[in-house]
C-alpha cells in the first residue's frame, strides 16, 4: 500500500523478543595470527544497536540522514547499519573493491550529511576534504586520532533508555547502494522499506517450499548486503572467512570447513566462488550434504558450473540460479534440473542463458533496442514474440530512481501513469513458457554487417567445447563496421600446438551454427578481467582493447619499437661499462646515471605496470622482465590504450 507505515527494523527486534539467545551473527575474528569465531545473538545485536542509534540521535543523526558507512564486515557493521534503519537515517554503501577513485567519486556524488568509519576511512577523508565537504557530523569506529567527531564506543555508552523506531514508509530511503560501474559510472540506487520487504516475502516463499524447513536456519553469507536479510527473517547469518571484494581468490577449503562447522543450509554465492568451492570439494572428494539451498547470481552462470556443484549436493536440495542487479533482486530464479535437463543444451546452441520465471510482484517486458531516453511508456515499444529486445521492469523490488542523477533517470526509467519501468541495459527473449533468457548486455552487442550479434548467445556456443573456461565477445575496429572477436580463456595453460587445435575445433563449432557461421578469429587470453563485486562479469571493455593490440593493422607505426632502442642501449651501456672499466670521468658519470634510470627507476616503474600488463593479458613475470627492460616504453602504450575510448 502507497506509503502504509513500514520500518523493517521492526523484524530484527521482533526477533530479538522470540528468541533472544538464538544466534544472529557468527563472523571470524583473528587473535595471535590464528582464525577464531565469534558470534553475536540476537538479543545482543538488537540492543547493541540501540545503543548505536541513541549515540548517533544524540549527535545530530536521525531520520533522513544521510550516512557514509565505511566499517569492515563483523558485528559492528550490522549494530551501526541497523542503528541507522532504526532511527530513519539512510546509509551510503559503496563497495572498496571498485577502488579509491570510483569510491570517492560515489562519496561525492551522493553529498552525505554523516560520516561513520574506521581510521583508515577517515584518514581518507581527511586527506580528501573535498569529497566530503557537506559533512556535519563525524563518528569515529575504533581509536580517534587528529580529527574531530565523536568516538562510536564513547557515544554508544552515554546514552540510556527506550528507543521508538522511526515511522517510515514503505516509499521512504532504507538506504543507497552504488552500482559496480562495470559497464559505465557507478550509479547510486535508492532501495525503500518496500523494496527489502518484498526481498524478504520472496526468500521467505522460498525456505517454506523446502521438503523440511528447520526453525534454526543458517546461511553462509559471501556478500555483506544479505546479512541484513538474514537477520531480518530471523536466520543465523555466518560470514565467510574470505574478501567479500575478491570471491574468484577465496580459500575453497575455509569455505568448505565453515559449511561443515556449522551446518549451513543456505548460501548465496557468484560463478567465481562456486567455481572454486566445487574445484576444492572434488579434490577433497567431499560433499555438503547440510546445504538445502544454494543461489548462485551477479554473472551468468554457465551450466559446467551447474553441473560440477549440484553433484556435491544431496538429491533434495535445491541449486537455483538467479538473475538480478543492484536496482532489483532478484529478478527471476531457475533451479538447476531445468538447465540441466533442458536449457543448457540450448544455451550451447546459441539461444541465451535461460534465467527462469520472473518473481512474484514484478513484471518483466522486453522492449525494442535503443540506445536514447523513453520519455514515456507505450505499447508500441515492445518487441515482437521471440524476439531480442532490452529486459524492462517494475515492481516492488525494483528502485524507482537513482540518487541526486537526472541524467542516469532520464535514460534507465521509462515513466508509465503512476509507475516506473526499469531499463535493465540487458538484452533477452522470452520463451513460449514465459521465462526469460539472457543474451547479454545492450552495450556488449556488436554489429556486424550481417546483423547484429550479442554476447551471451555467441558464448554459449563456444563454452561448451571441454578445453574452454570461459569465452567473449568484442568488437574491434571503427563502430559502425567492428570485426568480431572472441576471446578465449582455458581451465589450463597448453602448448602452442594444443592451442592450434582447439583454435581449429571452434572455428568447426562455429560453422555449425547459423549465429556464429562466418567467425573465426580467436584470441587466447590467460585471464580475463572482471568486475570488482562479483568477479564473474568479465570487463568487454578492456577485452576489446587488448583484442585490437593483438590484430594486425594496416600502417601500424612502428615508432614504439624505436624508442624501445632507447633502454636496450643503455643495458649494452652498462654492460660494456662491467666488462671494460671506463676511464673518462665523463663516460663514468653516465655510467651511473644509465644505471640509476636502468635499474632504479624502471624497478619502481613495477608497480605502476603490473596492472596494466594484467589488463592487457601478459603474465607477471613477463610484465616485471619487460619492464625492467624496456621501461615506459613498454608499459606506456599499455595505460594509453586503457585511456582510449573503446575501438
Amino acid at each position: 500500500m502507497l506509503n502504509a507505515p513500514l520500518n523493517v527494523a521492526e523484524h530484527l527486534r521482533e526477533n530479538a523478543r522470540r528468541f533472544p539467545d538464538r544466534r544472529a551473527l557468527v563472523f571470524p575474528a583473528r587473535a595471535g595470527g590464528a582464525t577464531r569465531w565469534a558470534q553475536r545473538t540476537y538479543r545482543e545485536i538488537d540492543a547493541e544497536s540501540d545503543a548505536c542509534a541513541r549515540g548517533f540521535a544524540s549527535h545530530g543523526i536521525g531520520r533522513g540522514t544521510r550516512t557514509i558507512v565505511m566499517v569492515k564486515p563483523g558485528s559492528e557493521l550490522f549494530a551501526i547499519l541497523f542503528a541507522l534503519f532504526k532511527l530513519g537515517a539512510v546509509p551510503v554503501v559503496v563497495d572498496p573493491g571498485m577502488g579509491v577513485r570510483r569510491m570517492l567519486h560515489c562519496y561525492a556524488a551522493v553529498g552525505a550529511d554523516a560520516f561513520v568509519g574506521i581510521p583508515l576511512a577517515h584518514l581518507v577523508r581527511v586527506l580528501r576534504p573535498g569529497t566530503f565537504s557537506t559533512l556535519r557530523t563525524l563518528v569515529t569506529v575504533g581509536p580517534r586520532w587528529c580529527w574531530g567527531g565523536a568516538s562510536l564506543a564513547r557515544i554508544a555508552r552515554s546514552t540510556s533508555g527506550d528507543l521508538p523506531l522511526a515511522r517510515t514508509t514503505v516509499e521512504d530511503l532504507l538506504l543507497i547502494s552504488f552500482t559496480t560501474g562495470s559497464t559505465g559510472p557507478a550509479k547510486g540506487v535508492e532501495v525503500t522499506h518496500g523494496a527489502v520487504e518484498a526481498m524478504l516475502r520472496r526468500v521467505r516463499a522460498l525456505v517454506r517450499a523446502l521438503p523440511t524447513p528447520a526453525e534454526d536456519e543458517v546461511t553462509l553469507v559471501t556478500l555483506p548486503f544479505m546479512a541484513i536479510l538474514d537477520l531480518l527473517l530471523g536466520f543465523t547469518a555466518v560470514l565467510a572467512p574470505m574478501d567479500p571484494s575478491r570471491p574468484a581468490s577465496v580459500d575453497g577449503r575455509k569455505i568448505l570447513e565453515a559449511i561443515a562447522a556449522f551446518r549451513v543450509a543456505h548460501m548465496f554465492a557468484s560463478p567465481a566462488l562456486l567455481h572454486r568451492v566445487a574445484h576444492c570439494a572434488q579434490a577433497r572428494d567431499t560433499s555438503l550434504p547440510s546445504l538445502r539451498t544454494v543461489v548462485c547470481g551477479g554473472a551468468p552462470v554457465t551450466p559446467a558450473i551447474v553441473e560440477r556443484f549440484r553433484a556435491l549436493l544431496s538429491a533434495d536440495a535445491r541449486l537455483e540460479t538467479t538473475y538480478g542487479a543492484t536496482e532489483a533482486t532478484p529478478i527471476s530464479s531457475i533451479e538447476s534440473s531445468q538447465i540441466l535437463g533442458e536449457t543448457a543444451a540450448r544455451t550451447h546452441a546459441g539461444q541465451g542463458t535461460c534465467v527462469g520465471q520472473p518473481t512474484d510482484e514484478l513484471d518483466a517486458r522486453i522492449v525494442q533496442i535503443s540506445d536514447g531516453p523513453i520519455a514515456a511508456w507505450s505499447n508500441a515499444l515492445r518487441a515482437p514474440p521471440g524476439e531480442v529486445g532490452e529486459i524492462v521492469i517494475s515492481g516492488a523490488v525494483v528502485s524507482r530512481s537513482y540518487h541526486r542523477n537526472p541524467e542516469a533517470n532520464a535514460l534507465f526509467k521509462i515513466p508509465d501513469q503512476g509507475r516506473r519501468w526499469h531499463r535493465t541495459g540487458d538484452l533477452g527473449w522470452v520463451d513460449e513458457r514465459g521465462r526469460l533468457w539472457f543474451c547479454g548486455r545492450k552495450s556488449h552487442r556488436v554489429n556486424t554487417k550481417r546483423g547484429p550479434l550479442y554476447s551471451v548467445q555467441v558464448e554459449g556456443v563456444f563454452n561448451a567445447h571441454p578445453d574452454v573456461y570461459r569465452s567473449a565477445l568484442v568488437g574491434v575496429g571503427s563502430p559502425g563496421a567492428p570485426v568480431p572477436v572472441v576471446c578465449i580463456e582455458l581451465r589450463q595453460r597448453v602448448r602452442r600446438a594444443v592451442r592450434a587445435r582447439i583454435r581449429g575445433e571452434l572455428c568447426h563449432l562455429a560453422a555449425r551454427h547459423s549465429l556464429t557461421a562466418g567467425l573465426e578469429t580467436f584470441l587466447f587470453h590467460p585471464s580475463f578481467p572482471v568486475d570488482v563485486r562479483h568477479n564473474a562479469k568479465i570487463k568487454r571493455e578492456e577485452l576489446a582493447l587488448w583484442a585490437a593490440s593483438r590484430l594486425p593493422r594496416e600502417g601500424r607505426v612502428a615508432s614504439v619499437g624505436v624508442l624501445q632502442l632507447v633502454p636496450i642501449a643503455g643495458w649494452i651501456f652498462l654492460l660494456v661499462g662491467l666488462a671494460w672499466p671506463l676511464a673518462s670521468p665523463t663516460l663514468r658519470a653516465l655510467w651511473w646515471i644509465d644505471a640509476f634510470f636502468s635499474i632504479v627507476v624502471h624497478g619502481l616503474q613495477v608497480f605502476i605496470a603490473l596492472p596494466h600488463a594484467r589488463r592487457a593479458g601478459f603474465s607477471d613475470l613477463r610484465a616485471v622482465a619487460c619492464t625492467f627492460l624496456l621501461g615506459a616504453t613498454w608499459w606506456g602504450p599499455l595505460a594509453r590504450a586503457a585511456r582510449s575510448p573503446r575501438p
